[in-house]
């Protein structure tokens, strides 16, 4: 019998075939569906050691049937919820890799488990800055450098191109104190720099005067006579000084709050009246010496706004119970700043600080509330804080130090070295009456002051060499034990000519100069 030929019926064929279809690739998706999740690390990657402790792994498993190893050993793990997270010991720097198994996997196949292949990188990338030669203040800079091993520069947060051998050219606008500038690899290892901007200092021929000084016609006049004359060029105000008290009606509210703020002068008219005579204008801020700030602190409960002993009581060192306000406390750093940027704004030429350091004594028996570093490098951090907020209107910045900063910079906490390249200039106080027989060779200093102030002034000159800050030494211009007429000025000054220093800052107490026939008139440029 002739079996009867049963036609397939056309829509059941395609029908079966899209099963099959779908069945393969249900399978397919089962293969390839991720059962691994890993965070922190990628397959050919770099991370730094301190990194890898923060690997994680989620998979669809449970956690205690997957097997992790690294470089072919079991991991020491840790569980965190349903997560595992490597709890290695540092891994030496190289490559590494990290196997990860999920036996009980959906579709559970040999070899099918994640393996990462990375690299251990600790080694930061190098931040090579070229020497910056000083500019104007009122003109651009050029900054220019390398980076080695470093995906890439930053600056001030924002990625800069660099060339193909990672060098580059950055242009910072005038005004800058300085640029922020950090490299990054690949693993994250970071290289930062804060990269100072150095300006040339115009030079100075000035003279000392206090608030109530220049307040008294008869010492201002003769002092504005001298510009006349072409004697001096520059004029060192006070704005704040040894008392505390600032002598102008300052608006800084710390100031007004704590009566510091006197109006002994106009500050306006008076800056308008010195540069109408073509005078420069320094304004002295004496920092960390301050009974106004240091009594009204230890008034209210603020005591560790001072320097105090090592009992607990405000350290006087002589100078007055409340005299020495702690230079490590943000809030007396953000005060002398505010007046800092205040008179920058005003319109002053300079901001040269004074008592810019701890007292005298042994540090031993002092204390110093919320100090983190040394004593010489929270100096340094201030005048770093500083330029920026005088730089930005325009304004340079000095230091006073102790003619012995040179020789002893933890003695008072000044040290040149750190210092410089945040100021301007460094004004060492060199006065011969200061100095100690014998010291620098000079067998009677106060007799002797070229000797004395040559030799001293040639220390600081080192410490400075290659950069851009200036030295601007302080010379005296008053009688101690000595009389100090013309001649022993002029001795200073032909002393600090003969090693390269043509400017200087008088020092009188009293603010008169009778000695300045020693000053040589120079021509208006």
């Amino acid at each position: 019998m002739t079996r009867p030929v049963v036609a397939p019926n056309r829509f059941l064929v395609p029908a079966a075939v899209a099963l099959i279809v779908a069945g393969v690739l249900v399978l397919v998706v089962a293969w390839l569906r991720p059962d691994v999740t890993v965070t922190g690390l990628t397959d050919g990657g770099a991370i730094p050691s301190a990194k890898v402790n923060e690997v994680a792994i989620t998979t669809l498993s449970d956690p205690s049937h997957v097997d992790v190893l690294l470089d072919g050993e079991p991991a020491t793990v840790r569980r965190d919820g349903d997560r595992i997270v490597l709890d290695e010991p540092p891994l030496p720097e190289g490559e590494h890799t990290l196997q990860i198994d999920s036996p009980d996997a959906a579709m559970p196949l040999p070899g099918l488990g994640t393996r990462i292949d990375f690299t251990v990188d600790d080694t930061p990338p190098a931040l090579l800055v070229d020497k910056i030669p000083p500019t104007a203040l009122d003109a651009m800079a050029e900054v220019r450098g390398r980076v080695d091993g470093a995906e890439e520069l930053l600056v001030g947060g924002v990625p800069q191109e660099l060339d193909d051998d990672g060098a580059f050219t950055l242009t910072v606008p005038a005004g800058a104190a300085d640029v922020d500038l950090a490299a990054r690899d690949d693993a994250g290892n970071t290289t930062a720099q804060k990269v100072p901007i150095p300006v040339q200092h115009p030079g100075m021929r000035a003279v000392h005067m206090t608030a109530s000084a220049w307040a008294a016609a008869s010492l201002r006049e003769p002092v504005l006579q001298l510009a006349r004359e072409g004697r001096i060029d520059a004029v060192q105000l006070d704005i704040k000084d040894e008392s505390g008290e600032v002598g102008y009606a300052s608006q800084v509210p710390l100031a007004v709050e704590i009566g510091a703020a006197k109006g002994y002068y106009d500050a306006r008219a008076a800056l308008d009246q010195m540069h109408a005579a073509g005078l420069r204008v320094i304004g002295r801020i004496v920092a960390f010496r301050d009974p106004v700030l240091g009594a009204a602190s230890w008034k209210s409960g603020k005591t560790d706004w001072l320097v105090q002993t090592a009992s607990g009581g405000p350290y006087s060192g002589g100078y007055g119970e409340y005299s020495f306000t702690n230079f490590a406390h943000p809030e007396v750093r953000a005060y002398n700043i505010a007046l800092a940027e205040e008179a920058a704004a005003l319109g002053f030429d300079e901001i040269l600080y004074d008592y810019i350091r701890r007292p005298d004594g042994a540090v031993s028996g002092m204390h110093f509330e919320g100090l983190t570093t040394t004593p010489e490098q929270s100096i340094a951090d201030f005048m770093a804080e500083t330029r920026p907020e005088v730089r930005k209107h325009g304004a340079l910045l000095g230091a006073s130090v102790f003619g012995i900063a040179a020789t002893r910079p933890t003695q008072i906490a000044q040290d040149i070295a750190l210092m410089a390249p945040y100021s301007d200039y460094v004004a060492p106080m060199v006065y011969p009456s200061h100095w100690g027989r014998g010291e620098y060779g000079v067998s009677n200093p106060e007799s002797q002051p070229f000797d004395i102030t040559a030799r001293s002034l040639a220390d600081f000159q080192k410490l400075t060499d290659g950069g851009a800050t200036a030295v601007i030494p302080w010379l005296q211009a008053f009688s101690l034990r000595v009389h100090y007429g013309p001649e022993e000025l002029r001795a200073q000054i032909e002393a600090a000519e003969s090693i390269g220093i043509d400017s200087w800052i008088l020092w009188d107490p009293s603010c008169r100069y009778p000695q300045a026939s020693a000053l040589q008139p120079v021509a208006p440029q």
